[in-house]
């Protein structure tokens, strides 16, 4: 699996990090440093024990890194969630949540596939 077969499977736009960040080295250092990133445990901690305030800044740290490095559908969702979440707990963030772990589910499972094929 290629970096842009990668990012193809988990939802992204390969090209929009690239001129973003201009070497696929970098971009491949950030695709895979995003494995040990803790935010989206905190996401999940922190909506079971319904700490709106930190799920809040969990989603938009999850944002954030999926805007830079145009991880396009996760960052869609964990907006969405980010926004819900803005002013505490909403009737659709459940389900925003559960949208945020397919997308995450899916992001990691294609950076482990990637990682592991180039031999990491």
């Amino acid at each position: 699996m290629t970096l842009k077969e990668c990012y193809a499977a988990l939802g992204g736009d390969y090209d929009e990090a690239m001129g973003r960040l201009r070497s696929e080295r970098l971009v491949q250092k950030f695709v895979l440093k995003f494995l040990s990133d803790g935010s989206y445990d905190l996401l999940c901690q922190s909506m079971e024990t319904e700490d709106w305030g930190e799920a809040f800044r969990a989603a938009h740290t999850i944002k954030g890194v999926c805007q830079n490095l145009s991880f396009t559908d996760l960052g869609k969702s964990s907006s969405e969630l980010c926004e819900s979440l803005r002013g505490g707990h909403t009737p659709e963030a459940d389900a925003l949540a559960q949208q945020v772990k397919e997308d995450y589910q899916r992001t990691v499972q294609a950076i482990q596939t990637f990682e592991r094929e180039m031999g990491g």
